[in-house]
């Protein structure tokens, strides 16, 4: 049927305190004079601990990338003489920028998401995979419909030696409903098969033998029902297989096709148009006078399906405000994601586009590292832009703060229990800022990795997921929130 919508720099550490600098050797998307995130530089090899250390040789899993990322453990900066802290309570600038707590942003946009009711519509199974279901998954049938037998083998009726019927051919899948069994005979039967009424068992073809009379003797003792999957076993007509807002996988599919569905009932996905800002990016080739390749481009629109958006387009605009000006007011996505330009530096265009747009800011800066100038903006019912930081990590914490509750809400997706893990190593962290920190799984414990400045991807393309540091950093063993990435099975494959 036609579907129609309705409506329902180098290794740091992780993390010292104080200003962030913007590491070296990747690609940011930053402008002149903008104020992205820090983070601090690594300690020299003299200073870091041996017992951490990346080792010099080669090891068993250095070509996947993670043990060269493995972050150095350091113990918290030294305080100056007289034991005070060099860094002022609280943020400086406070009074300039007030920034939204970590936590409060994520339920801010996630509140967002939410304001708009979920557009949905039917499709044929194998339009559905992805998708999250709109209403519950019930079964149509009794799973399995009929008694069937779950072995090749003998269907047997009673105890006993058995009679075999000399020149029967057996009951094989597919088959109408077969002739009753006689107490003290059996038949051959085929896995999946129907099996006969009056059968009382079905012994498989390795634990029986035939004798020369023509009877059917056990090897192993029969006990009654075995080998045979009764009718409702796993559910009966009428009950509920998955509740709404479950993710569509090849599974589901294969359920809800056995189950008696031709098509799901499943929510619209919610179209986002990504804009790329800035003249110094490369789309190819190696940077070179002042340019740079642009790292955000291939990865945001991915990272976005990745979180169950339907992303329409990744267009790039040049450091120009009219064009961003109307790059955003042509756009009919529900979501309008830019990466760079949110901070206040004098090619930063997005601030006096928004208020030029009449754009209700939600969320103006988060209290994160990395990633702290990204926003949130209502441009109009149903439709909201998020601004990412334009250094890489820095987007990637932007995504998982702001756009990913956003369109967990918009694509009709549960939100899961947070999920979290006890640290090998201690981290450092911002003194008064939330930190997102790249880690990866080792055993039962997560452990920190190199690369993680606003600018560097090379440690989150090796983490399992990002762990949530508070503010003061945390110590070995203490159990932090961990995010895991998009794609990663723990996320059910579309959300973190």
């Amino acid at each position: 049927m036609t579907a129609q919508d309705h409506e329902l720099g180098a290794p740091g550490t992780a993390g010292q305190g104080g200003a962030e600098e913007q590491g070296t050797g990747s690609v940011p998307h930053g402008r002149p004079g903008a104020a992205d995130d820090t983070s601090s530089a690594a300690p020299s090899p003299s200073t870091a601990s041996p017992s951490t250390a990346s080792p010099s040789g080669p090891s068993p899993s250095a070509d996947d990338g993670v043990e060269d990322a493995l972050a150095l453990v350091g113990r918290q900066p030294a305080r100056p003489a007289g034991g005070q802290d060099s860094q002022a309570p609280g943020p400086p600038g406070a009074a300039r920028h007030r920034a939204t707590p970590w936590e409060k942003a994520r339920s801010i946009a996630s509140r967002a998401g939410s304001a708009t009711a979920l557009r949905t519509h039917r499709e044929p199974l194998d339009a559905s995979l992805g998708r999250v279901l709109a209403t519950p998954l019930t079964a149509f049938t009794d799973l399995p419909s009929f008694d069937t037998s779950a072995m090749d083998g003998w269907a047997v009726a009673g105890p006993g030696p058995w009679t075999v019927a000399p020149g029967d051919s057996g009951i094989l899948a597919g088959h109408g409903e077969p002739e009753p069994l006689a107490d003290g005979t059996a038949v051959r039967i085929a896995t999946g098969a129907r099996v006969p009424p009056g059968a009382t068992a079905v012994i498989r073809s390795e634990h029986s033998r035939t004798d020369g009379s023509g009877h059917l003797h056990a090897q192993r003792q029969v006990s009654h029902g075995q080998d045979i999957r009764p009718r409702g076993q796993e559910c009966r007509s009428g009950d509920q297989l998955l509740p709404a807002g479950a993710l569509v996988t090849p599974a589901v599919l294969g359920l809800a096709a056995a189950a008696g569905y031709d098509e799901l009932h499943t929510v619209v996905r919610p179209r986002v148009e990504v804009l790329v800002l800035g003249d110094e990016l490369l789309t190819e080739g190696l940077p070179h006078d002042g340019l740079i390749r642009d790292a955000l481009g291939p990865m945001i629109g991915p990272w976005l399906r990745a979180l169950g958006a339907d992303v329409i387009a990744t267009h790039r605009v040049g450091d120009d405000a009219e064009a961003l000006q109307r790059a955003v007011t042509a756009s009919d996505a529900d979501l309008v994601v830019t990466t760079g330009g949110t901070a206040a530096g004098p090619v930063d265009h997005v601030h006096p586009m928004l208020s030029k747009a009449g754009a209700e800011l939600l969320v103006d800066g988060v209290a994160v590292r990395p990633g702290h100038p990204m926003l949130l903006a209502r441009l109009a019912p149903g439709r909201h832009l998020v601004g990412l930081p334009g250094n890489p990590l820095a987007a990637v914490s932007g995504l998982l703060t702001l756009a990913e509750p956003l369109l967990r809400q918009r694509s009709g997706q549960a939100t899961p229990a947070p999920y979290r893990a006890s640290l090998r190593d201690e981290v450092h962290g911002h003194p008064y800022d939330t930190r997102l920190v790249p880690v990866v799984h080792r055993g039962d414990n997560v452990v920190p990795l190199h690369y993680h400045g606003p600018a560097m991807l090379r440690g989150v393309a090796a983490a399992d997921g990002l762990a949530v540091v508070p503010p003061g950093g945390s110590g070995a063993g203490e159990v932090l929130e961990v995010l895991d990435l998009p794609w990663l099975p723990t996320s059910e494959g579309c959300f973190t």
